[in-house]
């Protein structure tokens, strides 16, 4: 069986011991003598699994209590509607870091009067706001809530401490959702995609501070309410059976490997090694982010022209070095390393890195 290094953004590399496990149980999930896609929803089976899935993330990720977590469809660009229609009533503040925040302020338009509560569109998202830097936040009065993007795939940058306000704040954790502990205190609502760091495409994690959900706007069709997935646990409608499951396998990896302190570790290890590599090229590679908003999740560069990040990228590919070309949005190269690329493949990117610039560079 061939197995290559997967640096693709999304779908993206998941644990093998995970897939051999999803491989080796999938004729008959638990005993039941059906697959895991062929169980009921309804079913005691399938109840278990999800209560396990929720009680795993809870240990994991420290969430007290309070909150409430919700399996959903639709995608993260779904949740950029469902928090506007749920909880913007008036005006809401966005930091606007990239792509996806940007996106997720259109899309609350809508529903709304939305601001930019701070920006790094002027230097082309290069690096995420100071808190610490007087007049960088500026909260407008009556403002329902304020929404961040932990970690901008596109542009490589990630908050490396969060901000607090007098005022909800939602996190759209997609990208960086369980590669790294989090105080989940500090949020009223976080959603992930899962298919970063967790999961096959198809699913939404969303936790959710009870508080908050009393909030909400009820004014809904009983689908577009988060109150509803709370009421019905998750299972309003059938629910994302095989997401789950796969959300489970994961859980029960990270937390026999020593949960999210130890992932980080690993990760910040494999960013350094990847990093470093730009460093040394004296400008070869030009990263994008600027230092102190480095993201640990997908490094961002580029080389001097277009047609050299081509070759650079199919390059790549020869030595099954796979997904290094950069967003069709910004162009230049990016490397995905979520919890599940291995170390090794880290190593073999900047061993890459180094030779193609001895090659190509004057």
């Amino acid at each position: 069986m061939k197995r290559v290094y997967n640096f693709n953004a999304g779908p993206s590399a998941m644990p093998l011991e995970v897939l051999e496990e999803v491989q080796q149980e999938f004729l008959d999930f638990k005993g039941t003598g059906m697959s895991v896609v062929e169980i009921s929803h309804r079913s005691k089976a399938y109840q278990e699994m999800q209560d396990e899935t929720i009680a795993l993330m809870k240990k994991l990720l420290n969430i007290p209590e309070g909150y409430k977590i919700v399996f959903l469809q639709g995608g993260g660009s779904h949740q950029f509607l469902m928090v506007a229609m749920n909880f913007l009533k008036g005006k809401a503040g966005y930091i606007n870091t990239g792509v996806w925040s940007k996106k997720a302020k259109e899309a609350a338009a809508f529903y709304g009067d939305v601001y930019d509560v701070a920006t790094s569109a002027g230097d082309n998202f290069s690096f995420i706001p100071d808190m610490n830097e007087a007049g960088t936040f500026d909260i407008e009065p009556d403002t329902d809530y304020v929404y961040l993007t932990s970690n901008n795939t596109i542009h490589g940058t990630e908050w490396q401490t969060f901000p607090h306000f007098d005022v909800p704040l939602i996190a759209d954790m997609s990208s960086d959702f369980l590669a790294r502990p989090v105080d989940v205190a500090k949020f009223d609502l976080i959603y992930a995609g899962i298919q970063k760091n967790v999961g096959p495409a198809g699913a939404v994690v969303v936790i959710i501070k009870e508080e908050l959900l009393e909030k909400a706007n009820d004014a809904l069709p009983p689908y577009l309410q988060y109150k509803t997935f709370v009421d019905k646990d998750s299972t309003y409608n059938t629910p994302p059976v095989f997401c789950i499951y796969f959300i489970n396998k994961v859980l029960h990896w990270l937390d026999r490997n020593g949960g999210l302190e130890a992932m980080e570790a690993i990760n910040r290890k494999k960013a350094k090694i990847v990093y470093d590599a730009i460093d040394r090229s004296e400008g070869f590679y030009k990263g994008h982010a600027c230092e102190d908003s480095r993201s640990i999740m997908n490094v961002t560069f580029n080389l001097a022209t277009p047609e050299l990040e081509k070759e650079f990228a199919e390059a790549g590919t020869a030595q099954d070095l796979i997904g290094l070309k950069g967003h069709r949005s910004v162009g230049g190269c990016r490397a995905s390393i979520y919890n599940a690329v291995p170390l090794a493949a880290c190593e073999a990117l900047a061993k890459f890195m180094d030779e193609f610039r001895v090659l190509h560079q004057d």
